[in-house]
């Protein structure tokens, strides 16, 4: 199961792509926005990384306009390793390379389309563990604050 969050720029592509996964049978967990109504990015970006970290889902998408400031939102919590992607490559080596555990794009600059195709390309995608020892450096330097 996945989790999803957006802010209100990112509402309409987050609907579509619910839509999306219910007509696929994809299992996800909607933790808002609900609206257009604005919002604060930094709340959605957060209670993502938190249910993200809680163990309960595969990974998490989160959306703002540009994917830019919910992906550093959701940095801020402890153990994500949240990226923004822009296309099938980069979904794919976030997976491969960084083992991102949410993946993060804009709702102003993401069609459906190649939101679907992101979504997809980092599912596909398979953690190379000889990125690890990058990795265990960030959780590292994360163990000391």
């Amino acid at each position: 199961m996945i989790v999803i969050a957006s802010d209100h720029a990112a509402y309409p592509l987050k609907v579509s792509l619910l839509k999306y996964f219910d007509k696929n049978k994809i299992n996800y967990l909607d933790l808002g926005t609900n609206s257009l109504e604005s919002v604060d990015y930094p709340d959605y970006g957060i209670k993502l990384g938190k249910a993200v970290m809680s163990g309960k889902y595969e990974y998490g998408i989160a959306m703002c306009g540009t994917g830019i400031g919910i992906s550093i939102a959701a940095n801020k919590v402890k153990g994500v390793r949240a990226a923004l992607v822009t296309n099938e490559k980069t979904a794919a080596l976030a997976k491969e390379h960084n083992n991102a555990n949410v993946i993060a794009f804009g709702g102003r600059t993401t069609t459906l389309k190649e939101a679907i195709k992101i979504i997809k390309a980092f599912n596909k995608a398979k953690y190379d563990p000889r990125h690890q020892k990058r990795i265990d450096k960030i959780t590292n330097y994360e163990a000391e604050k």
